[in-house]
């Protein structure tokens, strides 16, 4: 596939699930914004209620107080009694507060069969229909009342008006009838702000703006007599957000989606990556196995030459070439042979042993000198560390130090004389520090994260007398952190490389 439509699905899929929880999230906030403006509206109609039922509640205790005072005003007091020898008793008031007694003795039942005809029961009952007259009249005058009632009531006590208790219970009923069964606390404030009582718990500085609610109660006082009450919820932000919980799953359904996606993308460039690095191995192998096989093979076909064959020093000619060609062919396939060994799945078998890293980078100056010199460039030591005991694979150790060599005279610049530098010295931590240094071509910064990557060659690399797998740096890696160490490398391009190698000393 290319890479072109790789980044193609890569951005299709990028904005679908962008989008897709772009959607959600929105969703999610307006369920939110929807479930506290239900909320809301909720505890609103709650108050409403409760301030009503405050209202009747007073209205009923004066009209209760009021109607007892007019009919103990209005009505006589008119009671009969006897008994069946004594003869029968009037009690009566009159309108204007004149009381009085009447007895009639006899028997009773005599006496009252004879005065159900008599002027007295007429006068009784002209006296009855007197006074149910004015009582309608009175029961007229109700509105009048009821305002007046209102207008006084504001001279009680806000406790007797809305006791504590009686709010308490109006609240929960008027609440739990809404809908809104969590707990609450509330406080009833004067007009100035200053609390007139309050529950246990309620805590004004702890809420905000959103989760107090106010309602005014008998909104019919005078201004100056104004009382409020004040609602919170403390668990108001939980109840909310349980109520759009289903959201969660599918979110994170969709996150776990992105996920898995981007790293199928991150792997299909993986891929794609190592199959360029494949086939740039194959190709750079291709051309350095092509070039000794065809130097064999022509070796062979002057060896069918009769003349060839008569001459010895031809023949030493001949047999010199197939063998160095043959030694080239051997080295490649090695060097392929000793990465496919340390592969990232296996351990490498190594024989560790103390050696001396200072007389083995010495040894190694040596012999790399002439190859330097053969290009009109110098090597210099410089062997700081007095302390320079290391354990490791010998052969692998000064593989790896001939490897950094190697490629620096590999990637020289041809503008200018190889200059070659290693040191060693003591760093903290008990460790051994050895860097080489040279003033080659550098590599870019973009290259600098992947030169330990097997079959990766920097583009600056790709030189006509460069030949190389792109093992070599992978190599050294892989068997600096066998040993338990670390390499770094610093390059700036056209200036030089600098690889430093750290190595934890032995113990004694």
């Amino acid at each position: 596939m290319k890479k072109s439509i790789i980044w193609f699905l890569t951005i299709i899929m990028a904005v679908t699930f962008a989008g897709l929880l772009y959607v959600q999230i929105v969703y999610m906030r307006n369920m939110v914004k929807m479930r506290n403006e239900q909320f809301s509206e909720g505890v609103k109609r709650s108050l409403y209620a409760v301030s009503t039922a405050l209202e009747q509640e007073e209205t009923r205790y004066f009209l209760e107080e009021d109607v007892a005072q007019i009919q103990s005003s209005v009505l006589p007091r008119y009671s009969a009694g006897g008994d069946s020898r004594g003869g029968v008793k009037y009690s009566f008031t009159t309108n204007e507060g004149v009381t009085g007694d009447l007895t009639l003795k006899g028997d009773v039942d005599q006496i009252e069969s004879r005065l159900s005809g008599s002027a007295l029961a007429t006068d009784s009952r002209s006296i009855k229909d007197v006074i149910r007259g004015q009582y309608i009249y009175q029961r007229g005058l109700l509105d009048e009342v009821i305002l007046n009632i209102i207008s006084q009531s504001s001279n009680r006590p806000i406790e007797e008006r809305a006791d504590s208790a009686l709010v308490a219970s109006l609240l929960a009923t008027e609440f739990a009838n809404n809908g809104l069964n969590l707990p609450f606390e509330f406080a009833v404030v004067s007009r100035m702000g200053v609390p007139v009582y309050e529950s246990k718990g309620f805590e004004a500085e702890k809420t905000g703006d959103t989760n107090m609610f106010v309602q005014t109660l008998f909104p019919n006082d005078a201004k100056n007599r104004m009382n409020y009450i004040k609602v919170y919820f403390p668990d108001k932000r939980d109840y909310i957000y349980h109520s759009v919980k289903f959201m969660i799953p599918s979110m994170i359904f969709t996150v776990i989606l992105l996920i898995v996606f981007l790293y199928t993308i991150i792997v299909a460039f993986r891929q794609k990556k190592l199959t360029e690095m494949k086939n740039d191995f194959i190709n750079n192998m291709t051309h350095e196995f092509k070039t000794p096989i065809s130097t064999i093979s022509l070796a062979a076909q002057m060896l069918n030459d009769n003349s060839v064959r008569k001459s010895p020093k031809m023949l030493e000619h001949i047999s010199n070439v197939i063998n160095d060609e043959t030694k080239r062919l051997r080295f490649q396939v090695e060097k392929v042979l000793q990465m496919s060994m340390f592969d990232e799945r296996q351990n490498p078998t190594l024989r560790f042993q103390d050696v001396d890293a200072n007389m083995v980078i010495a040894n190694i100056q040596h012999t790399f000198k002439l190859k330097v010199e053969k290009y009109g460039g110098s090597i210099s030591a410089d062997l700081k560390a007095e302390q320079s005991t290391v354990n490791v694979d010998e052969m692998h150790f000064t593989n790896v130090i001939f490897n950094l060599l190697d490629n620096a005279v590999k990637y020289r610049d041809e503008e200018r004389p190889l200059e070659l530098k290693i040191t060693t010295r003591d760093i903290s931590d008990h460790r051994l520090e050895i860097s080489i240094a040279d003033n080659g071509i550098g590599i870019r910064k973009d290259d600098l994260k992947r030169v330990f990557d097997k079959f990766y060659r920097v583009s600056t690399g790709n030189r006509h007398d460069v030949k190389g797998f792109g093992l070599g740096l992978a190599y050294v890696h892989k068997m600096v952190k066998a040993f338990g160490g670390e390499i770094n490398v610093e390059s700036e391009f056209k200036k030089g490389t600098k690889f430093i190698v750290i190595l934890p000393l032995t113990k004694n």
